[in-house]
């Protein structure tokens, strides 16, 4: 061809065109003596012409030029052979213009007993050269199919391209239905088409369908086929003509993008490796192939180290160690399977080595030959299986994701009839890349995600014990994993005096930086609990640290931090607690978290609301306490927001169902903390859940003794003397001397230093207690005195005899006390 192609008859020039599109151009049936019977509509619109006017007259005054009866003898000569004919004529319009045209005549064929010519013309536009080899033998060799069908829809003619389409040779075809001929064609649905093209006259074009022909038995074909009817001179459809294109690999291009579009969103859904590589198997079943394994490597599945070997990574095991990860097959039960899900398999196709893994090509066996040497020799079971199941061909795809070599994906094919094809490779390899990189984010996250659970368990307490003064019983439920490892938190924290400390927290967000965030808050708690500073005390200096904290992280940025108006900040919440066994009541603040649930001995259930100050983080707004009294064998509970928060987010209502769960007489207290989260909690939840229940206890009377102390510097022997008979009434005469010692220099201390009112208390508890309180907010000062000097040695003995020492500050002034262990208490 000299230029572009033509446009098709009767359309204007420029208009959009397909060179082998034919079912617009001008065709007409004529007879052996040279009689039209037969006129479409492309026809009528080419020379402008109606079918009334042409069919049943002789087609010599359609000719522009004078006849010349030894070329027409020639041309009919010629297609009477089988050649058919195509040249350049000159047609006369019905204006009398001439127009020059592409003329193709096919091989006469019969209707009736008739014999017949198909005439089909394009105009020739005169700025468009064409050159003769291209129009020459148009019918018989065009790249599209085409036949004429009568009204029977029986061939009467075809070209030599649909009978290479369909295998039948013509002189077999001619007479014959085309559901008698190719019933593997979806031959009734195509004569279906073809008879509502007969009944209204209306063309079908660009029908695609898939099918099998007796020229390529083993593979399935894509066609696309345009129908139009032939019309008489009445305009009766005395016919049909239809034209067909194979379109396979534009159909397998398409097949291929909505595979691997819709294995997007079929592998992968989770982050969990085994459950991706059982979804890559189930989703190749059957629609790729007959049989699928999934093998991943050991290092693959381990959360420990980097996780897989590096493809650059230097030299690897001649033989890789994997596990059978994912497995399907059309067939119940895998039975052609060696190994199954969860069995350690060392599988790679002859003649290959964990070369293959690393760096290795897919391979491609389009014919699996069982009786192979190499086969025999390196595989001989699965040479067995091969010939058993009649598994002929194979694609073998390493899995490979950011230069890190994962496993290996096995599809075989043995029902489907159809060997793979390089084709199926690409496929094979989009599919098996897809699921790589998901199977690689998967263990990635796996990694991490053990690592932040090995963190915040770590970072939480390990055994609580509230002491003589509670009875405790904690549960922990962390997040759903594919949500990451939260930040909640609690604790109990013995106190001097016989008093405990309780705390639960959340630390908004998930992952590593949240669980340290967590741990960072709840070292911080500790220390200010030891500190002896009060629950609005000690949350206004958390708050204070949560702002350093903030002021660390980068900007707005990582998991647990919130972003505000150019600055970053860790949000936390927390509800601190003080119980005092002696006196019953109990002291708390919160910082932004819900308030404790209060389970009278009585079943009565309160939640007593502390001033809810701000979560932790924002700065520059203070904290208030709340005092209440619990009577003996009270519960008290701590929760973080988790357990309360349901799916339809109402925490009045679900602080009212633990109410009523913890209302519940139950003698076990970890019993009734484990059911009440179990009944609460359901299904996995998006944040961490924390319950903290404590019983309360009162110590009686007989365990504490205590006595004004006047300011007199006498008065120290008098005191000493009641506390030694105290200890020795007790039967702790173990530690009668050193209490005489540490009595002697605490109230010696606070006699020179202190301002009155002076008073000591013994307390016994799990451990003996000594303290002197005083109204001065001195702190006292620990000494390393020289030896040279007289005193200044007092705190320094107190430290050396006692188990630990501190002071704490009240509203009337400060307490002095010094702990010492009990024998045999534990």
């Amino acid at each position: 061809m000299d230029s572009a192609p033509e446009p098709p008859g009767g359309s204007t020039p420029g208009a959009p065109y397909d060179s082998l599109d034919a079912s617009t151009d001008a065709a007409a049936v004529v007879d052996g003596h040279g009689v039209v019977i037969g006129w479409t509509r492309g026809a009528e619109e080419l020379l402008g012409r109606p079918a009334a006017d042409v069919v049943g007259g002789s087609a010599a005054p359609l000719v522009a030029t004078p006849g010349d009866p030894a070329r027409v003898a020639a041309v009919a000569d010629r297609c009477r052979a089988g050649m058919g004919w195509s040249g350049v004529v000159s047609l006369r319009h019905a204006d009398g213009r001439a127009l020059d045209a592409d003329l193709r005549v096919s091989a006469p064929f019969r209707m009736g007993d008739t014999e017949c010519f198909l005439l089909s013309a394009r105009r020739r536009w005169p700025h468009w050269t064409v050159g003769q080899s291209v129009l020459d033998g148009f019918l018989t060799r065009s790249p599209v199919g085409m036949a004429v069908m009568d009204l029977d829809l029986r061939y009467m003619w075809l070209n030599d391209t649909l009978e290479r389409f369909g295998g039948v040779p013509r002189e077999q075809r001619l007479g014959r239905r085309l559901s008698e001929l190719l019933p593997g064609l979806q031959a009734e649905a195509l004569e279906g088409l073809m008879r509502k093209v007969l009944d209204t006259g209306v063309p079908v074009t660009d029908y695609e369908y898939v099918g099998w022909s007796w020229a390529d038995p083993h593979r399935r074909h894509a066609y696309s086929t345009s129908f139009f009817p032939l019309v008489d001179a009445g305009n009766t459809v005395t016919g049909v003509c239809y034209m067909v294109l194979d379109v396979t690999e534009r159909w397998n291009a398409r097949q291929l993008l909505s595979l691997v579009n819709e294995a997007g969103t079929r592998v992968g859904t989770t982050l969990d490796v085994l459950r991706t590589a059982q979804e890559l198997a189930d989703f190749a079943v059957p629609r790729f192939a007959d049989f699928v394994a999934v093998d991943l490597l050991e290092a693959v599945l381990s959360t420990e180290g980097h996780g897989a070997w590096l493809t650059d990574a230097g030299p690897a095991p001649a033989r890789p160690m994997m596990r059978r990860t994912g497995l399907s097959s059309v067939r119940e039960g895998t039975p052609e399977a060696l190994a199954q899900v969860g069995d350690l398999v060392d599988f790679l196709p002859p003649s290959y080595d964990i070369g293959l893994l690393i760096d290795g090509e897919p391979v491609l066996y389009a014919v699996l030959d069982p009786s192979d040497t190499s086969w025999v020799a390196e595989q001989p079971e699965r040479a067995d299986k091969i010939r058993e199941f009649g598994m002929h061909s194979l694609i073998a795809v390493p899995m490979r994701a950011r230069n890190t070599a994962l496993g290996l994906a096995t599809f075989v094919r043995s029902l489907n009839p159809v060997s793979f094809q390089r084709d199926d490779v690409l496929l094979a390899r989009e599919l098996v890349a897809r699921a790589a990189l998901c199977v690689d984010n998967a263990r990635r996250y796996t990694r991490e995600h053990t690592a932040a659970v090995t963190l915040q368990r770590s970072l939480l307490p390990h055994a609580l014990s509230g002491g003589t003064a509670l009875e405790v019983a904690s549960s922990y439920l962390p997040a759903d994993p594919t949500d990451g490892v939260g930040g909640d938190w609690f604790d109990v924290i013995p106190l001097s005096g016989a008093r405990v400390g309780l705390v639960v927290g959340d630390v908004v967000g998930h992952g590593i930086t949240a669980a340290a965030a967590m741990g960072r808050l709840r070292t911080a708690v500790q220390t200010l609990a030891d500190m002896e500073m009060p629950p609005d005390e000690l949350l206004a200096h958390l708050d204070d640290l949560v702002l350093r904290l903030s002021a660390e992280s980068p900007e707005g940025g990582g998991s647990g931090t919130v972003g505000t108006a150019g600055t970053a900040f860790l949000g936390a919440t927390c509800l601190y607690a003080v119980y005092d066994p002696f006196t019953r009541r109990c002291t708390m603040a919160r910082a932004g978290h819900p308030p404790p649930v209060v389970v009278s001995p009585d079943g009565r259930v309160s939640f007593p609301e502390p001033p809810a100050g701000p979560p932790l983080g924002l700065g520059g707004m203070g904290f208030e306490s709340t005092e209440i009294e619990l009577a003996e064998n009270s519960l008290l509970g701590l929760y973080t927001d988790g357990l309360v928060e349901g799916a339809d987010h109402d925490i009045e209502r679900g602080m009212a169902r633990l109410g009523e769960l913890l209302a519940r007489p139950d003698a076990d207290l970890a019993h009734l903390c484990g059911s009440a989260v179990r009944r609460l909690v359901s299904e996995a939840r998006p944040d961490d859940i924390a319950l903290l229940l404590v019983r309360t206890r009162a110590l009686s009377a007989d365990d504490v003794a205590s006595w004004d102390v006047p300011v007199d510097p006498a008065a120290v022997a008098d005191i000493r003397a009641r506390a030694t008979r105290q200890v020795e009434a007790w039967g702790l005469d173990d530690l009668a001397m050193t209490t005489e010692l540490i009595v002697s220099e605490l109230v010696t201390n606070a006699i020179r230093h202190a301002a009155p009112p002076i008073r000591f208390r013994l307390l016994r508890d799990t451990r003996l207690t000594c303290e002197v309180s005083d109204s001065s907010s001195t702190a006292p000062r620990l000494r390393h005195a020289r030896s040279t000097d007289e005193g200044g040695r007092g705190l320094f003995l107190v430290a050396q005899l006692a188990l630990r020492w501190g002071a704490r500050y009240t509203s009337e002034g400060k307490v002095i006390w010094a702990e010492q262990e009990i024998p045999g208490q534990p």
